[in-house]
């Protein structure tokens, strides 16, 4: 795959992480009808929707920036993986969130190639302490 491809396909799927975790934010951030109820069944405040609408926003903003963009993806998967847990602690379906985190994982090594560097590599590898070179 050349870097112009992956470029275009990173860029693509970081519009859509984008569109969702802005949706999701300022649903939370507006306080509507809907998000209310949800969170209240999860034993959560009016005041922590809104919180974890402004932990979205900073996230996604720091995730889009490149310079930025390898802490964004550690907020926001710590932020997916919170929400996966709620889900399951509470019985409900936790299947968005995990598809989201997957997405996540996937653009950001589509992204930051030092990502993909240290999670694809094939040239290096660990065996008992010792560094064994291909």
């Amino acid at each position: 795959m050349t870097q112009k491809t992956r470029n275009i396909i990173g860029w693509v799927l970081t519009g859509l992480l984008a569109f969702v975790f802005l949706s999701s934010a300022t649903m939370k951030l507006i306080g509507g009808e809907e998000a209310v109820k949800g969170a209240a069944a999860m034993g959560l405040s009016a005041a922590t929707v809104k919180l974890l609408g402004m932990v979205e926003i900073i996230s996604i903003v720091l995730f889009i920036v490149p310079r930025t963009g390898l802490l964004g993806t550690l907020l926001l998967a710590a932020y997916l993986g919170g929400a996966i847990a709620t889900h399951v602690e509470h019985q409900q379906a936790a299947m968005v969130p995990i598809i989201l985190q997957v997405v996540l994982w996937i653009t950001a090594v589509v992204r930051f190639n030092e990502l993909s560097k240290r999670l694809v590599s094939d040239h290096v590898i660990a065996y008992d302490n010792h560094l064994i070179k291909k």
